[in-house]
């Protein structure tokens, strides 16, 4: 049974926002159809008041700007990529290509073909997502992705040069300061100076996210993100700080962000109540980490570990923290999550910064039905087939009856046809 200590009262999004949402991509996407870079240039000076000579950055212009960010920050960002390019290419490691023969003188098959092309979208706005250009551009890179193109807002008018740096630090191919629906509109359509590309990843805000969901079917696309997620499944050996740290790290994200503790120490999640109110005193980004633990915080107590799973799985949550005595229970038991972090020494921060698994991850839900960006999400998994002459003679038997109870008679006449010139077998 789960008590609430804590429920979030915010409603979900209304049916009016979420129309109005729909309207502007759609009106945008038609406009960079009709016109092209004349809607481009147009639509990201009204949203962005961006209009420069060229959104794509010139290589003299990029190394310009890499060269004025900091050493520091420079080694912080490669110290990130190492680790994000090792776990993608062990991960590729495990993608195999395949060929069997299922009967005699049947092969079957399958290969790993990468996408030709592929635009990433990273973000900027307050919190200039530096960290999606090594999970986007960079992993696209180490699937094989020949042509990888990317896009990120000005912020305030002016380059964001530490994204740029980590851009050209992942290998990005072409490079654009060019944000929101226009953005993603202009790498799935193509203009007169930005070529198509076949699929479009990364996160975004409400209306990038909308624009995905519509582009979808004209380009492939990752995961459709919502607000990001955290839960915290904690019991009597997790400390109200580090519960309240955790829980506000991810709320910060903005004022929709679920926050949510479940646990089977009630003491801890009143505790975590009074925690999280002394810390939103002093956090700098409490004007939203407080409006979203507000809204959407939610403190659950359960009476078992295997009541935990259970309500976890319901969840299904994009971030999932365990700060339990026995934190991999919950990595054998649980389905449905978008990533695991197992134990105290390790958060979410870790996840979305630096140590090396993705952090574009399913949300709303998502989870039930679908992992992350990955390498292999770049992927395509094309199958083939080869038959000897007497394999063809005996499928072709099986599919001429197969395809006559269907009513496929053309299909059957391409079945006869082999059966006849390379002579009748006795069936199996």
């Amino acid at each position: 049974m789960v008590t609430y200590l804590k429920k979030g009262n915010a409603r979900s999004s209304s049916a009016a926002s979420e129309e109005s949402i729909y309207q502007t991509v759609k009106d945008v996407i038609q406009e960079v159809e009709i016109r092209g870079d004349e809607a481009v240039r147009q639509l990201s000076q009204k949203f962005d008041n961006w209009s420069p000579e060229s959104f794509r950055l010139r290589e003299s212009h990029l190394q310009e700007i890499v060269a004025s960010v900091p050493e520091r920050v420079k080694e912080d960002i490669r110290f990130a990529q190492r680790q994000v390019r090792n776990f993608a290419e062990k991960q590729l490691e495990t993608v195999r290509d395949l060929e069997v023969e299922t009967l005699p003188g049947v092969f079957l098959g399958h290969k790993h073909i990468p996408v030709s092309s592929v635009g990433c979208y990273i973000p900027g706005g307050r919190y200039p997502m530096v960290a999606s250009a090594h999970m986007s551009i960079l992993t696209a890179k180490v699937a094989g992705v020949k042509r990888v193109i990317a896009c990120t807002p000005p912020i305030k008018g002016e380059i964001p040069a530490a994204t740029i740096c980590a851009m050209v630090f992942a290998g990005a191919d072409e490079i654009y300061v060019l944000g929101g629906i226009q953005a993603m509109a202009a790498m799935a359509i193509g203009t007169e100076t930005i070529e198509s590309v076949d699929m479009l990843v990364g996160p975004g805000n409400a209306y990038v996210a909308e624009a995905k969901r519509q582009l979808f079917g004209k380009v492939g696309i990752d995961l459709i993100a919502g607000p990001t997620e955290v839960l915290v499944i904690a019991d009597h050996t997790a400390d109200a700080e580090m519960v309240a740290v955790d829980l506000l790290g991810q709320a910060e994200h903005g004022p929709t962000s679920p926050a949510v503790l479940l646990t089977t120490s009630e003491a801890l999640g009143r505790e975590t109540l009074l925690e999280i109110e002394k810390q939103l005193k002093v956090l700098p980004t409490a004007d939203i980490a407080g409006i979203a633990w507000r809204d959407y915080g939610a403190v659950m107590v359960v009476d078992s570990l295997e009541e935990a799973v259970v309500e976890a799985d319901k969840l299904a949550y994009e971030h999932v923290e365990v700060l339990t005595e026995d934190p991999n229970y919950f990595l054998a038991n649980m389905s449905n999550y978008g990533a695991l972090f197992l134990g105290p020494e390790t958060n979410v921060a870790y996840g979305d910064k630096a140590i090396g698994t993705n952090h574009t991850l399913p949300t709303k839900g998502a989870a039930r039905y679908t992992g992350g960006l990955w390498a292999g999400k770049f992927l395509k998994t094309c199958t083939y087939q080869r038959c000897t002459k007497e394999a063809s003679s005996l499928v072709g038997e099986y599919v001429s009856r197969l395809c006559e109870i269907e009513n496929f008679m053309g299909h059957k006449e391409q079945a006869d046809l082999r059966v006849r010139r390379y002579g009748s077998t006795t069936s199996v």
